[in-house]
């Protein structure tokens, strides 16, 4: 396997590589099904160094960090999420936001770490009334995308507006969610601490809005047909998804207690992704990235990863490849705090 310099000009939050860091600099080429090198698309695949986080973190950086999310990664896997999240939150969600103190103005939400935009686009049209999206992304590209592609209309057509705010979420404080209707987030908890977790917990139950965080990855994969390698690639990827502190497939459970601790009520629900023949590019990719990772943490997987890799690939090309990468969704639901709105 050589190495292909691969320039990541964008940036999340990703499952399998739903939730993995994406490569800064080089990133490990992998075998396509005709067997030519082909780069895994920044953002599906291991991060290059170790210590690199998501694009929104709750730590400060220095402010010439690189992203590293590409938005190609972001508009492949976007439709895979929209079918995977948990429409059955949606319902509980809505009673709360109905009955938050000053619903009358219209919704604050604010989404961390946007990427193009993705979760807005799923979640504004589900929702009634008039809302305003506050989009936190690190990457002014990113940015930029996802204020142009936001949607223009609630469920009822009332007006959805958008503002950006560029950078990471250094301090997340109830203060900082000040006036906050509902704080989302795709893809995000995997990537984060035990401490970061908890201090987005003790900031969404300070402000007193609920938090429905998406697609956050529970360590199982599901190939058909199997194989032999599968649990053991599985078990090399959710060790590299835990380094450096990182929680990966450990999160969502760190999560319900942590926001349970803090007074929420906690709903949990499956969001899978199924990945079939009509998802053959997405699958491609995403395997490319859970098995470049693997290796990277066991380097002595290479040579039957190697050929692990071909046959998944040539079965995906085939349409003869099925996979399932278990996800799960949670919705916080926090007593609401007079200043909340």
């Amino acid at each position: 396997m050589r190495k292909t310099t691969t320039s990541t000009g964008a940036a999340q939050r990703g499952g399998g590589i739903p939730a993995q860091p994406g490569p800064r600099d080089t990133t490990d080429a992998v075998l396509a099904a005709d067997s030519e090198p082909q780069a895994v698309i920044p953002g599906a695949g291991p991060a290059a160094r170790p210590g690199e986080r998501a694009t929104v973190r709750l730590r400060e950086d220095g402010p010439e960090e690189a992203p590293r999310y590409a938005p190609e990664w972001l508009q492949l896997r976007e439709p895979a999420d929209a079918a995977a999240r948990a429409q059955e939150l949606l319902d509980p969600l809505r009673i709360r936001l109905a009955n938050l103190p000053g619903r009358h103005g219209g919704l604050v939400v604010h989404d961390l770490g946007c990427g193009t935009g993705s979760m807005g686009r799923w979640l504004a049209p589900r929702l009634d009334g008039p809302q305003h999206w506050i989009l936190h992304d690190r990457d002014p590209y990113l940015l930029h995308f996802a204020a142009v592609a936001s949607p223009r209309a609630a469920a009822d057509g009332s007006r959805v507006t958008v503002e950006t705010r560029r950078g990471d979420v250094a301090r997340l404080t109830p203060d900082a969610l000040l006036g906050a209707s509902l704080v989302t987030a795709s893809a995000l908890l995997d990537v984060l601490t035990r401490e970061e977790i908890d201090t987005l917990a003790a900031a969404c139950t300070g402000a007193g809005c609920p938090a429905l965080l998406t697609l956050s990855v529970v360590g199982r994969v599901d190939l058909t047909p199997a194989d032999a390698l599968d649990a053991e690639i599985t078990e090399a990827f959710n060790a590299h998804q835990r380094r450096t502190g990182l929680l990966g497939p450990d999160a969502l459970t760190v999560a319900a207690e942590a926001f349970a601790e803090h007074g929420a009520t906690v709903r949990v629900h499956p969001s899978h992704w199924r990945l079939g023949p009509d998802q053959r590019e997405l699958t491609a990719q995403w395997l490319r990235g859970w098995v470049g990772a693997a290796v990277e943490q066991r380097p002595e997987l290479q040579p039957h990863a190697d050929r692990y890799l071909q046959e998944r690939l040539e079965a995906c090309a085939a349409g003869e490849l099925e996979v399932v990468v278990h996800h799960s969704d949670l919705l916080a639901l926090s007593r609401p705090a007079g200043g909340a709105s």
